[in-house]
């Protein structure tokens, strides 16, 4: 069934959230962000004001306060239940109440409670959070301030959620938002961009170190805000040091120091020459309704599915003959093009394809856990490590019963996962490519997906990294206690971050190191980095509050595997360390009681529930916005106490089963020069000289034979001709075709053929090129 929500059609019922302000701050690659949502009661009753809405699935909230007129109330972090029994007895004793708590079913949803508004009042909600800022494929920090909250999807016979969203169209928002951001580093800033509009970027100083940037006016929240922040030299590993609290008790995680240390290992270039040419590569494709919604809203007619079968192409011509590979698809069940797993070459290939140029966004919900646990039940095949490739625009209600599987089965693959489109949950993308070793990737606004998904296959056919240690070499009298979970994956030039607690005696020296140690291919490396003891100053306890974030999501899935006593005891150091570095849990709750000796709030309590923007599909076909088969239709939701109207549930897939009837886009002809090109590439990695390929290389069939030299077979003077294009015409698209050509040329060498310079030549004549041989890999 669906996550209760529903549209908001009547539009003078009044909304209490007025405008929600939103300040980032960058340091380096951390952000904290402060957000403050201004409430006003404009009703003659007293209300309280219910507000759903997501954050970053790996924040870790360390602040909540309310102002009040004169009176500023900081909240408390105190055990889930306790907080809501005392959040009660507040209401019902007049009192104002403010109840800030995570989502049991996932992080990276929370839900705010204001109580007892009184008539006429305002009140001010202050949240802070602190969250690590992902790298992009193009070295680019990512930071989301995710607006969008999609309905989740809960699977049948799986416990419903605790909160109701109320989720309308991005045009009937009633509350604006502002967004200003202040990024500083140790190195340049070269640039900042957004899927939003942005003022132009402004230098505080001369050396580019400060900035600071702002939406533009006249934002809508029709999609999430997006910054990537590029650094000049981005991939120098660094370490802060952080002075642990001065109230906290030495020896505890915030009375002591605490180091953050990023690194960014760099593999050998011999090594890294070793691309796999095996492996088991099983891709699983998201086939629910909501993948028939726009990738954005400059292009309506490219749908999330489109952009994904067309994904699901280049990877396929990419894979390395001799692998293995299969295909599923999932919605309300799933399906599977091979029952196991089968070799890769031009016949599975060639099957594979045609099913794939079918796939609809008609399978129903988002059930993933089924089908995970089906490809886990499978073998995996000797000396073909398994790499799962996983789909989805990310809208499950079971986030860690999903990623706790994937961490069940982290020992027997490595999972790549891509979050498509607005609202997909960041828990669940970042939570599965962490448990699985993998790689986490998100397409929004108008990025293709080709380039990130290609750059996941390179990190895919990387040898394995095995063996992995970290050591430290510090000072008589400091230690240092690791609180990160073990480094299970590496990648080149991806960043790996850890954290240690730092204990010290009577030490004077400033200087310390750490040493990550791994084996790759067989060949032993390592990647080590000096730092400076001394903590940075004007810290704000940042490092401190990842760190015990880190820890706090460890124990807590720690918690999900265990039962009885020892399930009670982790929830209890779950409970004990959210409680001391007042960061959130899932077993915990901000609590805030407005207790100034003030006349007792009277009369009934209204629930106002908050309407959260969401990206809703609107259908080709039909005149009236009905949205996608996920998005049930919902009748007026009345908001008094208790509601006047029953909301009501649809089941999912509803009863009408018609995609084409509702206009979910049907697959179009390419008219991609570039994926025509690859269309017609053949598994070994050769092209055929047909009038086909003539066509994409502009020009005939007669006018490509006529320039072939004698001496060499028309595979390979088609397959030379095709390398030819691609660097001459399409290097600002090398991400999706690189491995492909590396295929191809490997097959024409593999030809001993002769006269390649001369091919090279003459094709450079006739497409009108300057492409040397050595760049072709020749």
């Amino acid at each position: 069934m669906v996550v209760c929500c529903g549209l908001l059609t009547d539009k003078k019922e009044p909304v209490p959230l007025k405008s929600i302000e939103v300040q980032l701050e960058v340091k380096d690659h951390v952000a904290a962000v402060v957000s403050t949502l201004n409430y006003e009661n404009k009703e003659d009753k007293p209300l309280e004001a219910v507000f759903v809405f997501p954050l970053p699935g790996d924040a870790a909230v360390c602040h909540f306060s309310a102002q009040i007129g004169e009176t500023n109330i900081v909240a408390e972090v105190k055990e889930k239940q306790q907080a809501q029994e005392e959040y009660d007895d507040a209401l019902s004793s007049g009192q104002q109440a403010f109840l800030l708590e995570e989502s049991d079913q996932s992080p990276d949803i929370f839900s705010l409670r204001v109580g007892s508004l009184p008539p006429g009042e305002s009140a001010s909600i202050r949240l802070e959070y602190v969250t690590e800022l992902a790298v992009e494929a193009d070295d680019g920090l990512r930071f989301c301030l995710p607006a969008v909250l999609n309905p989740r999807y809960q699977p049948q016979g799986s416990e419903g959620p605790s909160v109701q969203v109320i989720s309308v169209p991005a045009s009937l928002v009633p509350y604006s938002l502002s967004f200003s951001a202040r990024v500083s580093s140790p190195r340049p800033i070269s640039k900042v961009e957004s899927s939003c509009s942005l003022d132009p970027l402004q230098y505080l100083n001369t050396d580019q170190t400060q900035a600071t940037v702002k939406l533009a006016a006249g934002h809508k929240f029709d999609r999430d805000v997006e910054l990537l922040i590029y650094y000049k030299d981005a991939h120098q590993p660094t370490a802060v040091v952080e002075a642990g609290q001065a109230s906290a008790k030495p020896g505890s995680l915030m009375g002591d120091p605490v180091v953050m240390v990023s690194l960014y290992p760099e593999f050998p270039q011999s090594v890294m020459s070793l691309l796999a040419s095996c492996g088991e590569f099983v891709f699983l494709m998201d086939q629910s309704g909501s993948m028939g919604c726009p990738m954005n809203n400059s292009k309506p007619q490219e749908t999330r599915i489109s952009s994904a079968r067309d994904t699901l192409l280049l990877l396929l011509k990419s894979l390395p003959m001799g692998c293995y590979f299969n295909i599923y698809s999932f919605g309300s069940t799933f399906e599977h093009i091979f029952p196991t797993s089968v070799e890769y070459n031009e016949k599975t290939m060639e099957e594979a394809l045609k099913k794939v140029e079918k796939m609809e966004a008609n399978l129903g919900g988002t059930e993933i856990l089924r089908p995970l646990e089906h490809i886990y039940s499978q073998p995996c095949i000797p000396n073909q490590p398994r790499q799962l490739f996983v789909f989805t625009d990310g809208e499950v209600g079971n986030t860690k019963e999903v990623t706790d599987l994937v961490k069940m089965n982290a020992g027997s693959h490595r999972c790549f996962s891509f979050g498509i489109g607005e609202g997909a949950s960041s828990a669940l993308i970042n939570g599965m490519a962490k448990e699985g070793g993998g790689h986490a990737q998100f397409i929004t606004g108008t990025d293709r997906m080709q380039p990130k998904v290609m750059q996941s296959l390179r990190f895919a056919l990387q040898p394995a990294v095995e063996d992995i240690s970290v050591s430290w070499d510090l000072p008589k009298g400091v230690t240092a206690t690791i609180l990160s979970p073990p480094i299970t994956a590496i990648f080149q030039g991806q960043r790996s971050l850890i954290y240690a607690q730092l204990a010290r005696q009577s030490s004077e020296a400033t200087d310390g190191s750490v040493t990550v140690k791994y084996s790759l291919a067989g060949h032993p490396s390592q990647n080590q980095l000096h730092f400076n003891l001394k903590p940075a100053e004007d810290s704000g306890l940042t490092v401190h509050k990842l760190a015990a974030r880190t820890v706090i999501r460890s124990l807590e899935l720690e918690q999900r595997t265990h039962r009885g006593q020892q399930e009670e005891e982790v929830k209890k150091k779950v409970v004990e360390l959210s409680v001391q570095s007042g960061v959130s849990s899932s077993f915990t709750a901000f609590i805030a009681v407005n207790k100034d000796g003030g006349k007792a709030v009277q009369g009934p309590l209204m629930r106002r529930n908050i309407p959260t923007p969401s990206f809703h599909c609107r259908p080709m076909m039909m005149a009236c916005s009905a949205p996608s088969r996920k998005r049930a239709v919902m009748p007026l939701m009345a908001y008094s106490d208790p509601p006047m109207m029953t909301l009501m549930a649809y089941s999912d897939p509803p009863s009408f089963n018609a995609s084409v009837t509702l206009g979910l886009v049907s697959p179009q002809p390419r008219e991609d020069p570039l994926l025509q090109l690859v269309t017609l590439q053949k598994a070994s990695g050769c092209w055929l000289l047909d009038a086909d390929l003539a066509a994409v290389l502009g020009k005939t069939r007669g006018e490509v034979e006529k320039a072939k030299p004698a001496s060499v077979n028309s595979e390979v003077w088609a397959s030379i001709l095709a390398l030819i294009w691609l660097h001459g015409f399409k290097m600002d698209a090398k991400e999706e075709w690189e491995l492909l050509t590396l295929k191809a040329a490997s097959w024409i060498k593999a030809q001993n053929a002769p006269c390649v310079s001369e091919c090279v030549e003459a094709g450079n004549t006739l497409l009108g090129c300057s492409v040397k041989k050595e760049a072709l890999g020749l």
